[in-house]
């Protein structure tokens, strides 16, 4: 995946360690693109972007860019001539291990990025999660006195999962309006694991496969990596719109259709019951398997009533598979997840599974067994917290960032809003130089259509949302002030 000519590409996946090290700031730019030449991001022959372009791109001054190209071609790493940019030298590739195994950048990379690297001083707004729930302490202590002895004694690979775990998701599946089997139940390590599952079954190459516009950031690289052709559906206020669902349909016919009903990441709507039983008839018309992702189900009892999944509304004929996930409600330290599929699909997503992993670590299913039947009652308080830090954000963008643009969600854990008449991506750069990191629309959506959006968390303590928002507002007039070109000051 080449996307080295792509200057705000390249400008997002070197800003986050641009702003990282030390030294002269066009030093910095020389090594950190010295670092990606010669591997699938910057291959031999690529073309840098133009000097302009990247200095835009990265909110620095263009002699900046130019004296870092100067460095890169002193060091014999490319080569310019007039008319022709510069590009990748032949000589670069000298020296390094035909075996470089580097995984191109995707899409989630800007958001995955603070997650590898770990906490810092910089205020990382790229994801949003809360810490592990203080009962999972008692329920720890409890598990090893009390089911540890049996666990023991079990073989330790359940590819389908640990039968009380899944009976306890059955009971959660019906208890929420969907009745359900044990046997309909398959267990990952996770919600990621278990799209992943599933895109390996339905997905091959060339396949299209129907998404919502914007969307979580991972699903691109998971689908694109598959060989799948991602297509996405715009969205309103009830969720995937349908008439240009059934067109997407009938244009493309997609292997698969792959949905977040329950407080969509990142615009955090709700898709209505009626809009829910649409989709499920559409989808079943024209033979496209539903996956539905409600790994960001918390409710917030003074909130709107949540409709029973997808499933639920689906006619016989139609294919629906459901993920669900402890890992926002309760921790993202415990990699559970699940899906619901009709028996003979979870007897081939347990195939898949076996190939995976054998089955997830047995003693975070015990312990996930042992939270599940307090899930609601867990993730609503989690919800109550994440309700009055949205109002705390959004009075805080109010005051210093008026003329941000965003409609308040109805659940989740973001808001998304829209910058007048900026590119994200460049702003993102100017903010990471005044200590917050965000993740801009680009990300969310390949097409374009989102460029001028940022996701912005508002998952963190109160004192934490009021100094990223004052950094994010020092950014802010900084950019309105000097713009992203010559004028804006080295750091």
């Amino acid at each position: 995946m080449d996307r080295s000519g792509d200057a705000a590409a390249l400008a997002e996946q070197i800003g986050p360690r641009l702003s990282a090290r030390t030294g002269g700031l066009y030093r910095r730019l020389a090594d950190e693109i010295a670092g990606l030449i010669g591997s699938a991001e910057l291959p031999v022959g690529a073309r840098l972007p133009a000097e302009r372009r990247l200095a835009e791109a990265l909110a620095v001054s263009r002699s900046t860019v130019v004296a870092a190209y100067d460095e890169l071609r002193a060091r014999g790493l490319v080569d310019s001539r007039r008319g022709s940019g510069t590009t990748v030298a032949r000589s670069a590739s000298r020296g390094r291990s035909r075996t470089d195994k580097r995984m191109p950048a995707g899409y989630g990379d800007s958001l995955f990025h603070r997650i590898a690297v770990g906490p810092g001083e910089v205020i990382s707004l790229t994801y949003a999660v809360d810490p592990g729930l203080p009962e999972l302490t008692d329920e720890l202590t409890a598990l090893a006195r009390e089911d540890l002895p049996a666990l023991l004694d079990d073989v330790g690979y359940h590819p389908r999962g640990l039968e009380v775990l899944r009976e306890r998701v059955a009971e959660h599946f019906t208890d929420g309006g969907l009745p359900t089997s044990p046997d309909e139940i398959v267990v990952t390590t996770g919600a990621h694991q278990a799209i992943e599952l599933v895109t390996r079954m339905y997905l091959r190459t060339g396949a299209a496969v129907l998404i919502e516009q914007p969307s979580w950031p991972g699903c691109f690289d998971l689908f694109g990596a598959a060989g799948g052709r991602v297509v996405g559906v715009p969205l309103d206020d009830a969720g995937i719109r349908p008439d240009l669902l059934a067109a997407a349909c009938a244009e493309h016919s997609p292997a698969m259709l792959f949905v977040m009903p329950t407080f969509h990441n990142p615009t955090g709507r709700l898709m209505s019951a009626n809009r829910r039983r649409q989709v499920a008839e559409i989808a079943a018309k024209y033979g496209v398997v539903v996956v539905e992702d409600n790994a960001y189900a918390s409710w917030d009892p003074a909130g709107p009533e949540i409709p029973p999944p997808l499933a639920a509304y689906a006619p016989d004929e139609a294919e629906v598979l459901t993920i669900g996930s402890v890992s926002k409600a309760v921790w993202g330290g415990l990699r559970i997840g699940w899906i619901r599929a009709p028996r003979p699909l979870a007897e081939r997503l347990a195939r898949h599974k076996a190939l995976a992993d054998l089955g997830s670590p047995l003693i975070d299913q015990a312990l996930t067994a042992r939270m599940l039947p307090r899930l609601t009652q867990l993730t609503a308080e989690r919800a109550r917290t994440a309700t009055q830090r949205k109002k705390v954000m959004g009075q805080l963008l109010t005051e210093r960032l008026p003329d941000w643009e965003w409609q308040e969600p109805v659940g989740g854990s973001a808001l998304w809003i829209r910058l007048p008449d900026v590119d994200a991506r460049v702003f993102a750069q100017v903010a990471l130089r005044h200590g917050v990191e965000v993740v801009a629309g680009r990300a969310m959506d390949p097409t374009g259509e989102h460029d001028d959006h940022l996701r912005v968390p508002f998952a963190y303590p109160e004192p934490v949302l009021a100094d990223a928002v004052g950094r994010l507002a020092a950014a802010w007039r900084e950019l309105r002030r000097h713009g992203p070109g010559p004028g804006v000051p080295l750091v």
